[in-house]
C-alpha cells in the first residue's frame, strides 16, 4: 500500500518518544509532528534526519484503513491500547 494523499495520520496520531529534528523530546499522541506540511506531507521525508521509527513506518491497509479519518482513529485506538495503567490514569486526567 502506498501511503494516501492528504493523510498524515502517522504524523499525529502516534507518540514517538525518539527525538525528532526539533522535538528533542518527540511527540505526543494526537500532537502534530512540527515537519508535518499544510498538504499532509513529511517535510523531511528524504531527509538523512527524518527518524528511524518514521522511516520504518510501513502503511498497510490494517493501520491505515480507508480514509484519513479511519487512520486516525486506528492509530488511536492502537496507542491507547499499548498504554501502560500509570500512563492512562495520567491521560484520563487532562
Amino acid at each position: 500500500m502506498q501511503c494516501r494523499p492528504h493523510c498524515g495520520a502517522c504524523c499525529i496520531a502516534p507518540s514517538i518518544s525518539s527525538p525528532i529534528p526539533g522535538m528533542p523530546n518527540g511527540k505526543a499522541a494526537g500532537e502534530r509532528c512540527i515537519h508535518l506540511l499544510e498538504d499532509f506531507r513529511c517535510g523531511i521525508f528524504n531527509s538523512p534526519s527524518r527518524p528511524a521509527v518514521c522511516q520504518d513506518f510501513t502503511a498497510e491497509e490494517m493501520i491505515c484503513g480507508h480514509s484519513r479519518e479511519e487512520a486516525l482513529l486506528i492509530i488511536s485506538d492502537l496507542e491507547n491500547a499499548t498504554l501502560s495503567t500509570d500512563e492512562t490514569k495520567i491521560r484520563s486526567n487532562q
